[in-house]
């Protein structure tokens, strides 16, 4: 297995997971642990030590994008974070222009801890907004405030970090159209370059998932849930805003280049407890839990699961995240990534009747055909990309 990853093609992004809260929302089921009384330091030490094992199995030539997540990277101490991009830095051999994103929760962003992210090479931040009210945000466990994302966002922008981010959520217990509305506008008034708008999904092993089961979890209905996707759409669109992906909206060059990795189905590398990655078709899983991933990282790569993808698998893959992407899928790049496969044929059954029944289009461009959502396909997008798994 090690000379067959030695000679694939080095992935250019780069994801790592810092597992670390304030607290633990009451819809997350990310790979996040509550900070009080974790072993920071020791994580950072392990998280280096797979940084130095993964170069050493797959070199990298040049990273374009990294992309830190969370739990909840900004709660690092300034020196811990200096620390850490500092080992990034080190390892990981970045482009002049990379693209490196970190998730922040307003609230976690002083001055000081600002300034190390952007003198270690951050350039990018995503807020976890979720909310412009503050019943809202306390609904669904958040521990900041409106207050907190005005401060938060001035901060970085007085240290000088202008591609901002925010997510906003939808579909929330309790929340209404005129609720979801007056986010929007007060998040449109910052005039921020990037907003990602995301449905609430109740998953499992989280206080929403039983407090659903128990039938205590007043969601919008599926009607109003819609039109609440509507409103979105057409405030940013409107706004001037490209919608770019089905959760995503962006000024012309401020769409986000890493997660636009996994949705071109290009390999990455995926590092911390809990990360997932993605290279020479072969996708891994790390361990999760904190000290697991220490020990193991400081004898191993601190896998839990790896597993080879097939060409079947793989293609499929390709389809279901690709449109996301409002561009579709052109031919031209399903051919590169598969040689010797044409779509068409793969897939034609599935696109003929996607195109039959208007939830997909397609069209020419620049000498290539590109297949695409069409405005209802975007609506009940889960719809077409489930067509394309083979069950």
């Amino acid at each position: 297995m090690t000379m067959q990853l030695a000679t694939a093609r080095a992935p250019r992004s780069l994801y790592i997971h810092i597992p670390f809260c304030t607290n633990k929302c009451h819809y997350c089921d990310f790979t996040s642990y509550v900070l009080r009384g974790q072993p920071v330091d020791q994580y950072l030490d392990a998280l280096e030590q797979e940084m130095i094992t993964t170069v050493e199995t797959l070199r990298p030539e040049v990273i374009d994008t990294v992309f830190v997540g969370g739990g909840t990277p900004t709660v690092l101490t300034p020196p811990q974070m200096e620390r850490f991009l500092q080992a990034v830095s080190t390892h990981f051999p970045l482009a002049d222009n990379v693209e490196f994103s970190m998730e922040a929760n307003p609230g976690t962003t002083d001055i000081d801890k600002l300034g190390a992210m952007r003198a270690g090479g951050v350039n990018r931040i995503s807020f976890g907004v979720q909310s412009f009210d503050n019943s809202l945000l306390e609904r669904i466990g958040r521990i900041h405030n409106v207050d907190d994302v005005y401060r938060s966002l001035e901060n970085a922008r007085q240290v000088g970090f202008d591609n901002l981010s925010i997510d906003l959520m939808f579909g929330l217990p309790g929340q209404t159209l005129e609720h979801l509305s007056d986010s929007v506008d007060r998040a449109m008034a910052l005039k921020l370059p990037h907003y990602s708008l995301y449905s609430l999904k109740v998953e499992e092993n989280t206080l929403f998932h039983k407090l659903y089961e128990r039938n205590e979890l007043p969601l919008p209905p599926e009607e109003e849930e819609y039109e609440m996707f509507l409103l979105l759409m057409k405030k940013l669109q409107e706004g001037g805003y490209r919608h770019y992906e089905i959760s995503n909206f962006a000024k012309p060059g401020f769409e986000s280049r890493h997660n636009s990795t996994y949705w071109r189905n290009e390999p990455y590398y995926g590092l911390g407890a809990g990360a997932h990655g993605y290279s020479n078709r072969t996708r891994h899983i790390n361990l999760k839990g904190v000290q697991p991933y220490i020990d193991a990282a400081a004898v191993k790569l601190p896998r839990l699961e790896t597993f080879e993808v097939s060409e079947r698998e793989a293609m499929e893959d390709f389809m279901m995240v690709g449109l996301r992407l409002l561009e579709g899928v052109p031919v031209s790049r399903f051919q590169e990534q598969f040689p010797g496969q044409r779509m068409e044929l793969v897939f034609g059954e599935t696109l003929e009747k996607q195109l039959a029944n208007g939830l997909m289009e397609r069209m020419e461009e620049n000498g290539d055909t590109v297949y695409r959502l069409t405005d209802r396909g975007i609506l009940l997008g889960n719809e077409v990309f489930g067509a394309f798994i083979t069950t």
